[in-house]
């Protein structure tokens, strides 16, 4: 009897625990707070993947009307501050803090064919979230689907290699996305702030990450380089917010010096310290939200009728070392590819050839690897570059020299055999030369800023080559030719602020000569065959917009744009000044 009180009491309290499990099961668990953006690694690949198939569903239904471009060249973030013990302690993990730096639960790169697979795998930020931010971020991407197709096809070569290296140092796999956001993943981006590459680093913090720059050879382009350095800047940015990824992106953006001061304010105010409370730069307030909404897409593109093409779970290029310099185009036939598409494989060189001290190494197609290797192989040493002979003449000098022929004196004294920099007029010396013409090289750093097509300057432009003198600035020229100065300065390849040095030659696209000349009226009057042209001050008023004041005064909205150096684009704010060129004898 008592064996059968007992059994019956064990079946009992098992039907109870069964309902409890049940019940939960069918209940699901309990969602967060749509408001709290957390960041955790995933437990585990298939978890990751429907959490982030979830977010794309609730995002999307969330969507505000309002719609912004993002802007897709911005400018990197100055050299990380020193951590300061007195503004970010150790204290409780803030809203969109990690509990580690990385997952240990990536699938194994065997087991996908698709490389989108393999990254939504490595998915560790929260994107279970309602922030509006992120929702604007998405509906700009989602309206303007051929901007992502472009971007994701400039990716396809160089996101395995992201990814792999992303693996390696165990960071969220949503950090390979980033060149997406910074660069649109194009190699040869520059921004106004002197950033340069996929990953957009300006020239300090490069430095700062060992990147080489220098007239042969820029590392900020370099993608096995680059990618080195934005990984390890912000894994140290992580660490030094205490694993907080949401905040290591913005000071990768803003500046680490600029997120601990946010930190410090709202840690006095007594507000919270996570990155949806600071008060950052605009930019700033944009820029991490446009790296999680793509992430979100990417989590589930069907969801946002998106079309994600796959890209093949494999490396499309591999790293040649070699031992000494080499002509490009030379190189370009070794491989039996065009001389454009070694550049695309290494936009790091900047002219015909490599750096002549380094770095020797050159990407090349995994396909032609063996070709290239071969081929390298029956070369002779002394043909990878061209050489010409040079007459020194009273007065050279080995430094002199070599800046004549874009050259180095280690270089000279090398093949030359030289021993320190003493030279005699009446010898020769060998210096290496390119085996083609300068138009060959089609992106190299001249032809990059020659090539009309890359700039885009419209229909009615004209290419003008204006020669620096002393004194000139680029807000001279700018207003000169009725150019915008960020636009002078990107055709150039420099910044707004960088100085110039007489007998430089400028790229300027302006208008056509007849809307050049009206542009560059000055203030006083002055008669034509048309009529009479004053310059007004006008104030804009509430309810403006440039189709609006163009309308009224009988001009073209280009022409206020250049008049005022501001974008097409531009919202215009009620008390703004712009000044308009108007043929009195026509306006009402």
């Amino acid at each position: 009897m008592k064996f059968l009180i007992r059994l019956f009491l064990f079946c009992l309290f098992g039907f109870l625990a069964g309902c409890s499990a049940f019940n939960q099961l069918t209940s699901g668990p309990s969602q967060p707070n749509p408001e709290t953006h957390q960041v955790g690694p995933a437990a585990n690949p298939v978890s990751a993947s429907k959490q982030a198939s979830n977010a794309a569903k609730k995002t999307i239904a969330a969507i505000e009307p309002n719609d912004h471009p993002p802007k897709h060249t911005v400018e990197s973030s100055p050299l990380p501050a020193s951590p300061d013990p007195n503004s970010t302690g150790k204290e409780a993990p803030a809203a969109d803090q990690p509990q580690s730096l990385a997952g240990d639960n990536l699938i194994n790169e065997q087991q996908v064919e698709d490389l989108w697979q393999r990254i939504r795998a490595g998915y560790q930020l929260d994107l279970n979230n309602n922030q509006k931010r992120v929702q604007q971020e998405i509906r700009w991407y989602t309206r303007h689907p051929a901007y992502l197709t472009r971007t994701f096809s400039r990716a396809e070569p160089y996101l395995y290699y992201i990814v792999e290296q992303a693996e390696k140092k165990k960071v969220p796999l949503e950090l390979t996305l980033l060149p997406i956001v910074e660069s649109a993943f194009d190699p040869f981006a520059y921004s106004h702030g002197r950033a340069a590459g996929i990953w957009q680093f300006i020239p300090g913090t490069g430095k700062q990450y060992g990147l080489k720059q220098n007239w042969w050879y820029d590392g900020r382009r370099d993608i096995p380089a680059s990618t080195q350095a934005a990984l390890n800047y912000l894994t140290d940015l992580a660490e030094r917010f205490d694993g907080n990824w949401l905040l290591a992106l913005a000071a990768y953006n803003s500046g680490a010096g600029t997120v601990s001061k946010a930190i410090k304010r709202n840690k006095k105010a007594g507000k919270p310290t996570d990155f949806w409370h600071l008060k950052l730069p605009r930019e700033t307030s944009a820029y991490v939200p446009r790296l999680l909404a793509i992430a979100t897409i990417i989590a589930d593109p069907e969801m946002f009728r998106v079309n994600l093409e796959p890209i093949e779970n494999k490396s499309l290029f591999e790293v040649v070392m070699l031992d000494s310099q080499i002509d490009l185009a030379k190189a370009a036939e070794l491989a039996e590819i065009s001389v454009d598409d070694l550049y695309l494989w290494n936009p790091g060189f900047n002219q015909w050839a490599t750096d002549p001290l380094g770095p020797h190494q050159l990407a090349i197609p995994t396909d032609k690897i063996a070709l290239f290797q071969t081929n390298l192989a029956n070369l002779p040493k002394d043909q990878r570059v061209q050489w010409t002979r040079y007459k020194i003449k009273p007065g050279d000098s080995l430094i002199g020299i070599a800046r004549k022929h874009k050259t180095t004196p280690a270089v000279l004294r090398d093949i030359n055999n030289i021993r320190g920099s003493f030279i005699k007029a009446g010898d020769a010396l060998l210096i290496p030369n390119s085996h083609y013409s300068a138009a060959s090289y089609t992106l190299s750093a001249d032809n990059r800023l020659a090539n009309k097509q890359r700039f885009n300057p419209g229909k009615n432009t004209r290419k003008v080559t204006h020669t620096v003198k002393s004194g000139d600035t680029l807000w001279d020229i700018s207003r000169k030719y009725r150019v915008n100065i960020r636009k002078l300065a990107r055709w150039n390849n420099m910044a707004p602020t960088d100085l110039l040095r007489p007998g430089r030659k400028l790229t300027v696209w302006t208008t056509s000569r007849s809307e050049t000349q009206v542009a560059a009226l000055p203030s006083k009057i002055q008669n034509n065959r048309e009529g009479v042209m004053r310059k007004i001050g006008y104030k804009v008023r509430k309810g403006d917009s440039l189709y609006k004041i163009a309308n009224r005064y009988k001009v073209s909205i280009s022409q206020l744009v250049a008049w005022n150096d501001i974008q097409r684009t531009a919202v215009l704010r009620p008390g703004q000044k712009l000044d308009i060129f108007v043929d009195v004898t026509k306006v009402n």
